[in-house]
C-alpha cells in the first residue's frame, strides 16, 4: 500500500495510541551551534562512536540523526533525551533500555543523504528505510545479487526510465521488512520478494518458508521528500501512519 504523507508539525500533547504509528522525517543539515547541543544529549558510547567517524559529514550526521532520535523518544516516554539508555537486540535493532512501566515503545530509523526518518508504534514490532535516488552504474549486478530471481526478472522488465526508482523501492522495502524481523542480514534478501513496479502498491509479496508474514506484517511506501523513496513495515495490519515533522 501506498499513502500520502502530510508532513505537520506535532502538537504539544501528542500522543501515540496503541493502533497507531507515526512517522518522523528531520533533516540532517543543522547548524554548527545546534550540533553541538545535539551532542551534548549523546550517551557516552555514542560521543565516543561519532568521534571515530573519518569524514566530518559522516561525524555530522550520526550526532544529528541520533540527537533528533533522542528528542523524539523523550516527547513519548515523558523524560529527558539525555536520560535515555539504548540497549542492542542480537542484530543490533535498537531498543529502549530503561524501565517505563507498561509503555512499550518499538522505534526504528534510517537514514541517506541529508535526511533521517523514524517510525514509532506500541506494542508491535516496526522497520523503516529510506534512500535518496541516485543514479547507480551497476545496477542489474548489485540486484542480480541481492534480490530474489523473481525480483530480478521484475527489475528488468521496467522501462529504463524508471528504473532507478524501481531499484530503491525494492530495497527500501527490503530493508524495511528485516528490521522489523530484527533479523537484519541474518534474513537473505533473496528468500523474500517485494513489490517494486513505480506506481504499484508495496506488499510483501513472499517469504519462503514462513507464508504467514504476508498477513503479519504491513508494507507502506510513502515519500519523505522530493528525491526520496521510503518505506515502512509494521507488525499490524491495519495500521495507518500520522507523520510529524522533526525537531
Amino acid at each position: 500500500m501506498a499513502f500520502e504523507c502530510a508532513w505537520r508539525l506535532p502538537p504539544p500533547d501528542l500522543i501515540l495510541s496503541g493502533n497507531a504509528t507515526h512517522i518522523w522525517r528531520v533533516t540532517l543539515e543543522q547548524t554548527p551551534a545546534r550540533i553541538c547541543q545535539l551532542f551534548q544529549l549523546l550517551s557516552q558510547d555514542e560521543r565516543e562512536r561519532a568521534e571515530r567517524f573519518f569524514f566530518e559529514r559522516d561525524r555530522r550526521r550520526f550526532i544529528v540523526g541520533r540527537g533528533a532520535l533522542r528528542i523524539i523518544l523523550g516527547r513519548y516516554v515523558g523524560v529527558g533525551p539525555d536520560q535515555l539508555r539504548f540497549g542492542y537486540a542480537l542484530h543490533g535493532k535498537p531498543y529502549l533500555a530503561n524501565s517505563f512501566g507498561h509503555f512499550t515503545l518499538q522505534f526504528n530509523m534510517a537514514h541517506s543523504n541529508e535526511l533521517a526518518v523514524y517510525a514509532l508504534a506500541r506494542g508491535c514490532q516496526v522497520g523503516i528505510d529510506v534512500e535518496y535516488i541516485r543514479p547507480l552504474l551497476e545496477l542489474d549486478q548489485i540486484a542480480s545479487r541481492f534480490f530474489s530471481a523473481s525480483e530480478s526478472m521484475a527489475l528488468r522488465a521496467i522501462p529504463e526510465n524508471q528504473k532507478v526508482e524501481a531499484f530503491f523501492n525494492c530495497w527500501t522495502r527490503k530493508e524495511a521488512y528485516i528490521k522489523a524481523i530484527g533479523d537484519g542480514l541474518a534474513q537473505p534478501l533473496d528468500q523474500f520478494q517485494v513489490s517494486l513496479a513505480p506506481g504499484e502498491p508495496a506488499r510483501l509479496l513472499n517469504v519462503e518458508g514462513l507464508p504467514e508474514q504476508i498477513n503479519r506484517y504491513s508494507m507502506m511506501a510513502f515519500t519523505p521528500d522530493f528525491g526520496y523513496v521510503g518505506a515502512l513495515v509494521v507488525e499490524d495490519p491495519g495500521c495507518y501512519p500520522e507523520c510529524w515533522q522533526g525537531p
